[in-house]
């Protein structure tokens, strides 16, 4: 985990600085600069747009009783999608305008939830794979169906007065 974080931190935005000197040197640094701006706003104006479309079918969902499952994770996605469209670079917005494309958003959503669910176990309070689900894990704790602990006893001190 730690590379990617290190790839991602320091290798890419030198990629990106990179090809944004050649960008200027084949074009004018004010090209390059109105580039950036430029994709920077349109990428803006398209995350919020296709965010404030995913809250909507968010809250179809759950108006309609079902587990909003695929709208989180494109939310996700088209949150990923803004930041880097509004990181300078060309490389970052080319994969940030890829991401706000609804129908490919959808398919690398739908891989990330197929890839979450291979790796958690849902069970039936039965221990089998049925009914209404939950994720069993260890805790520590007191028992939810257990009573709640008596309240301790309040002592009053009634101090002298000088």
């Amino acid at each position: 985990m730690r590379i990617y974080l290190f790839l991602a931190l320091t290798v890419v935005p030198l990629i990106e600085l990179a090809i944004l000197f050649r960008i200027a040197e084949a074009t004018s640094w004010s090209t390059t600069l109105a580039l950036v701006i430029l994709t920077g706003a349109l990428g803006a104006f398209l995350a919020r747009r296709e965010g404030l479309k995913t809250v909507r079918r968010i809250q179809s969902d759950l108006d309609q009783g079902v587990l909003p499952t695929e709208g989180v994770v494109e939310g996700a996605l088209i949150l990923a999608a803004g930041l880097m469209l509004v990181t300078p670079g060309v490389t970052t917005d080319l994969v940030g305008f890829l991401l706000l494309v609804p129908a490919l958003r959808a398919r690398i959503a739908r891989r990330l939830i197929d890839s979450f669910q291979r790796r958690v176990v849902i069970m039936g309070r039965d221990g089998v794979v049925h009914g209404e689900p939950f994720i069993d894990v260890d805790a520590v704790g007191h028992d939810v169906d257990a009573p709640p602990p008596a309240s301790p006893r309040r002592i009053e001190i009634h101090r002298p007065t000088p």
